[in-house]
């Protein structure tokens, strides 16, 4: 992460934010794409994002990355498995812009904007996200047009029902939403692990007690449900982690 910060900063001239998660996990990359997303309120900014599963063959050198824009912000991100399920589900977009690392790198070499001694340690790396995903965000910006296919979103993957988080407190963030279990205070929701009682914020549940609330992650007016216990960890009370399965 000091390295990719270090090559970001001498790119952009400013100092990144960084976010880390779970080794492979693109799940717990999927949701805070959605809550950087959130946090830019669609400003300028770039999203870069790294994080694919390892036991898949799909692609010859790992997964390619794709970018498009959310309002002004652009996300440049690897597009296997779920890491990409979330903006999906929430209908952000209905295509990316998908790039294949040699074709770029030796269209960027014709046009000047890179130096043909790097074209095997940019193309043939196995560290993209180093070599490869900042450069790109930089000629993105310069305005430098990009050879890419265009990659519909109904070929990335449905974000299964899940765990995708579980904060410092133990709380675990879901990817639902309240329209995906027609959440009503009050209403008991049956989950994998027993039923569980809706409250509409977590000062609402009682001391102790378990609850399913309107967490704060997510974007506009969809925010996503959280599996709770008030003064407990939620992950240890229920043997909850990123993947575990809730419905």
């Amino acid at each position: 992460m000091g390295r990719q910060a270090t090559r970001i900063s001498v790119l952009f001239g400013l100092n990144p934010s960084l976010v880390a998660i779970d080794n492979y996990s693109e799940l717990e990359a999927a949701g805070n794409i959605i809550d950087v997303l959130d946090a830019t309120d669609g400003e300028e900014g770039i999203l870069l994002v790294n994080s694919a599963p390892r036991q898949k063959k799909k692609w010859p050198n790992g997964t390619p990355f794709g970018y498009f824009t959310y309002k002004k912000t652009l996300v440049i991100s690897t597009i296997d498995g779920y890491c990409l399920s979330l903006v999906k589900k929430f209908g952000l977009v209905d295509s990316l812009s998908l790039t294949d690392v040699p074709t770029v790198v030796d269209k960027m070499i014709q046009e000047g904007k890179l130096d043909v001694s790097l074209r095997d340690t940019i193309a043939k790396s196995q560290f993209r996200s180093f070599d490869y995903m900042p450069r790109l965000a930089r000629w993105i910006k310069d305005g430098v047009e990009i050879p890419h296919e265009k990659y519909d979103f109904s070929q990335i993957e449905d974000m299964p029902k899940t765990i995708w988080w579980v904060d410092n407190f133990g709380n675990c963030k879901t990817t639902l939403i309240a329209e995906d279990v027609d959440f009503q205070p009050g209403k008991e929701i049956e989950m994998k692990f027993g039923k569980m009682k809706c409250f509409t914020q977590l000062r609402d549940v009682p001391v102790g007690e378990a609850g399913l609330t309107i967490g704060s992650s997510g974007l506009g007016n969809k925010r996503f449900l959280e599996i709770v216990v008030q003064g407990k960890s939620a992950a240890e009370h229920f043997n909850l982690q990123a993947g575990s399965e809730i419905l």
